[in-house]
């Protein structure tokens, strides 16, 4: 039954959804029977084309996707494009990488939406962070060590600092997880070690996470910056920092073992 016909989807609706990291596998089932729906998608540039291959033929799609130092739309413009295709009675699945919720500007969609009287819900995704702690063979949290998950966001505009409480997140009993950090690898070591977190503190960065070419670089914190440019290629990475990255474990079985910096 899809979503149609279960009436959670009716004409000039709009569903953020979750797509996840990648790996279609990783879609939620509702997700996929939202995208099935649909009658226009509109997409990030994040979004795996394993995801992408699931929207139905004749379905319209419409790539507003957004990647650091490439911004083909606004927000404002994505905004006003999903609205007026639900005034217009699509069913409109606004499909995000990973969890809608986290870094994914569904505030923003979510009151335009409301403020033109369109219907307005989320479906939750896999969110990045629990892609590379799997595809790493470890846990975000460790039992005496890592009792804390800290999501942040390394995205600034070019030239600006990061603003972040640095003291908060040198935290040596948490799990950082950076979003979108690997430009500013210097400036996280650097910040970090700064505010007194150790610099052999265990570091981890994973490249498309998910996808068949996941790239592992398991490090410390006083080395990142070498990693990270040494070691990365062009797609999208996330950091880990802390105890829980360090513990022995292995990873995936269709992964080499992680290269060492």
């Amino acid at each position: 039954m899809n979503a149609k016909e279960t009436g959670e989807f009716p004409r000039g609706m709009v569903w953020l959804v979750g797509a996840g990291p990648g790996d279609p596998d990783l879609l939620t089932r509702k997700a996929e029977r939202l995208v099935r729906t649909a009658t226009v998608v509109f997409h990030d540039a994040l979004v795996g084309p394993g995801v992408l291959a699931l929207i139905p033929a004749g379905v319209r799609r419409v790539h507003v996707g957004k990647r650091s130092g490439r911004h083909s739309r606004d927000q404002a413009s994505i905004d006003r494009m999903i609205v007026e295709a639900a005034l217009a009675g699509e069913r409109v699945v606004r499909l995000k990488g990973g969890d809608p919720s986290i870094f994914g500007r569904s505030t923003e969609e979510l009151e335009a939406c409301r403020a033109a009287g369109v219907p307005v819900a989320i479906c939750p995704g896999v969110t990045a962070a629990s892609a590379a702690a799997a595809g790493l063979g470890r846990s975000l949290t460790l039992r005496g060590l890592a009792r804390k998950l800290v999501f942040v966001t390394a995205h600034a505009r070019a030239g600006e600092p990061l603003d972040l409480d640095w003291g908060a997140l040198a935290d040596p009993g948490a799990t950082l997880a950076i979003y979108m950090g690997k430009a500013a690898a210097g400036e996280l070591s650097a910040r970090l070690r700064e505010a007194g977190l150790a610099p052999d503190t265990p570091v981890a960065l994973v490249e498309n996470a998910s996808l068949p070419d996941e790239r592992h670089l398991v490090t410390r914190l006083d080395l990142l910056p070498l990693a990270a440019k040494a070691g990365l290629g062009s797609g999208p990475a996330l950091v880990l920092v802390g105890a829980a990255v360090g513990a022995a474990a292995a990873p995936r079985a269709r992964q080499a073992a992680p290269a060492r910096v």
